[in-house]
């Protein structure tokens, strides 16, 4: 459970690092609001850009869940995050209940906000009150609120979990269309389907439990509001806090907080006590939280932390978003979450009991404490600025000392995951030899552009004459190929997307670069490489894997084969597209392009077999891998499909050599 909530959390950093910014254009439009004579044109831009962020939330958090907690996702699961997202805003939205309910429906506005728009409704009908929602929301919300993070998030897990259980299925072959990846989209809408109509049941129910607890609750004086700001925390992840908010904020029980506070019609030293607390947490007490999990994040992605944890503490500070540091850790760290929502709790109630009172329009931010700083409501509002110190310390301590107790996996503390070869943690034994690259090409500044394909580094340099080539096989490569241009090649071996990993992550920043002295000599990397000297020339004998015409490497017009710098082997003028294996081995590797695929045979031989020359601009276009990374196979077993004819007419050569990775005296021979 613990693995899929750190997982889930990891997940969140790709559509939480969009928040902020969103966050501090709303801000900057409200500050311009408050300092002259009301909205203009820039106000309206500004919101409106902003506000498309944080107002479609929920779609961020599905697109973004169901990528990253997809195994390998090619785009597959965002599309099923998205689909699971429109049946279930559909489905549950206040025009679809009614009609399903067969009952009648109108929204009604229940009170104005500060620049005269409505901004709080009620859907009604004979049975009483179904849903709250704001207009920037219109009517995607559903029965208790469903255009939030929690349906959001919900919906991600289902496309990532419908993606990684049913990507790979066979279906008959009168359906045989829809097999695959193309079944995906179709039964996590069928999931999805089943996931709304039990919600359709099930959160009425909790949200009129919540209102009522709200509603008992006020009669608490400090007490009961700190039960409020503790609930209004916990119940984030869910969605369910604009349940409880619109008991305190709105005039669901008479209490009408927020209203009264921003119109000036509300008792002095009595409005505003439902949301001063928030202010010293979420302008002091979460910044406090982010620079502990800084601090206790791993040397190595230190920088990347840094740059999601500052922008998400602005955001807090300046405009009163917390979510892009709170989603930050929420799954992450649930310990500390609780720990956050019980501060929060008793910041309110201490806050209730002190002679101050705040409000706000928009959040409990820099910028609304200041626009409201002279409201007739607010009573001493400085104390907030005594109150905030105290939180940031508390929140800092606290935090440090929890983190590194129970060792939490906060951001920059994520375990290290060696499958992740697209980007995420690299293995750290490709560090010393990335290393060793970067400096032997000219460092990182000298670097255009980096890719790879099934053997070697591609690369754009701007100044070729920086390269170290001497170093470049010191470090463990096969060879250096200059085509023309800025273009450079580095031969590796089937091991080269592992060390661009690792040299894209230290280009980065997510991870430093290894000490001089702790990177180790060539003679120590080089044996980690797929170029290693066998120890007597062999005959390798193997089944011809595609049918064709066989040829010498020589003959092949690229450099890298021709030159026997990938290992000695033949070649094949294919006749048609089927790949198979020439004897039994372990699949070693499958290009995510599917255009080469490298095998291990049983005495230890590494072959690689590379369909086409330059075929990895395709970008997987005209090949179907039909194994994966570890697959045993046996001697004639279908190994990829491959379109000719896509190949011809990219203009690429089909040409197909076949090498023997880690034995430079071998001799090849097909059966």
């Amino acid at each position: 459970m613990m693995k899929f909530l750190q997982n889930l959390g990891k997940s969140l950093m790709l559509p939480v690092a969009v928040l902020p910014v969103a966050a501090i254009l709303v801000g900057i439009a409200n500050w311009i609001i408050g300092v002259s004579d009301g909205p203009n044109v820039v106000t309206a831009f500004l919101l409106t850009a902003g506000l498309a962020i944080l107002s479609n939330l929920a779609l961020l958090f599905a697109v973004g869940v169901s990528i990253g907690m997809a195994n390998k996702s090619d785009g597959t699961s965002a599309l099923a995050g998205l689909v699971s997202w429109l049946i279930m805003t559909s489905l549950l939205a206040p025009s679809s209940v009614m009609n399903l309910l067969d009952r009648s429906w109108t929204a009604v506005p229940v009170d104005e906000g500060s620049t005269g728009t409505k901004d709080y409704w009620q859907v009604v009908n004979e049975g009483g009150v179904l849903s709250v929602q704001t207009p920037d929301i219109n009517e995607a919300f559903a029965p208790g609120a469903f255009q939030n993070a929690f349906i959001g998030i919900l919906c991600g897990i289902i496309g990532a979990v419908c993606y990684n259980r049913f990507k790979d299925i066979k279906l008959p072959d009168a359906l045989s269309f829809f097999s695959g990846r193309r079944s995906v989209a179709i039964i996590t809408a069928a999931v999805s389907m089943v996931v709304a109509l039990i919600l359709l049941f099930l959160w009425p129910l909790l949200y009129s439990g919540l209102v009522a607890f709200g509603e008992w609750i006020v009669g608490l004086g400090a007490v009961g509001t700190g039960l409020y700001g503790f609930g209004n925390r916990i119940l984030i992840p869910f969605g369910l806090h604009h349940a409880l908010n619109s008991v305190f904020w709105f005039d669901v029980a008479g209490i009408d907080d927020l209203t009264n506070f921003l119109t000036g019609e509300g008792e002095r030293g009595v409005t505003g006590q439902y949301m001063t607390g928030f202010f010293p947490i979420m302008m002091f007490g979460l910044p406090g939280a982010a620079l502990a999990m800084y601090v206790t994040a791993k040397s190595r992605r230190k920088k990347v932390t840094y740059g999601i944890l500052l922008s998400a503490a602005v955001a807090s500070f300046f405009v009163g978003v917390t979510e892009p540091l709170e989603f930050a850790f929420m799954f992450l760290a649930p310990v500390l979450y609780l720990v956050h929502a019980v501060f929060t709790g008793i910041s309110m109630a201490i806050a209730q009991l002190l002679p101050v009172r705040m409000g706000f329009g928009f959040s409990a931010g820099f910028v609304d404490m200041v626009l409201n700083w002279q409201n007739p409501m607010a009573e001493n509002p400085w104390i907030i600025l005594v109150m905030g110190p105290i939180w940031f310390g508390i929140y800092f301590f606290v935090f440090r000392w929890i983190i590194l107790r129970f060792d939490l996996k906060t951001p920059g503390r994520e375990d290290d995951d060696p499958d992740d070869a697209g980007g995420g943690t690299v293995d750290g034994d490709y560090l010393p030899v990335a290393t060793r690259f970067l400096e032997a090409l000219g460092g990182a500044d000298n670097i255009l552009e980096l890719d790879n394909c099934a053997t070697r580094l591609r690369m754009e340099i701007a100044d070729k004459s920086k390269i170290d080539e001497q170093a470049l096989k010191r470090a463990g490569a096969a060879g250096t190929i200059k085509p023309g241009g800025k273009s450079v090649q580095v031969i590796y071996g089937l091991n080269v997307q592992f060390v661009k990993s690792a040299m894209e992550q230290i280009m980065s920043g997510e991870v430093e670069a290894p000490a001089a002295d702790a990177v180790p000599p060539a003679a120590d990397v080089a044996a980690d490489t797929a170029v290693v000297t066998a120890p007597a020339p062999t005959t390798v004998t193997l089944r011809q894997p595609m049918p064709g015409t066989v040829i010498g490497l020589d003959r092949v017009p690229d450099k890298t084969f021709a030159g026997g710098m990938m290992g000695p082997g033949l070649a094949i003028e294919p006749s048609a597209g089927t790949v198979v294996a020439p004897a039994d081995a372990t699949v070693v590797a499958v290009f995510p392009t599917g255009h080469a695929i490298g095998l291990e045979l049983a005495d230890g031989t590494q072959v690689l077999i590379h369909v086409g020359l330059d075929t990895v601009k395709l970008k997987g276009r005209g090949f179907e891998p039909l194994v994966v990374k570890g697959d045993r196979v046996v001697a004639g077993r279908p190994l990829l499909n491959v379109d000719l004819a896509v190949i011809e007419a990219a203009g690429y050569s089909t040409v197909t050599p076949v090498v023997v990775m880690n034995d430079k005296s071998a001799t090849v021979e097909f059966s």
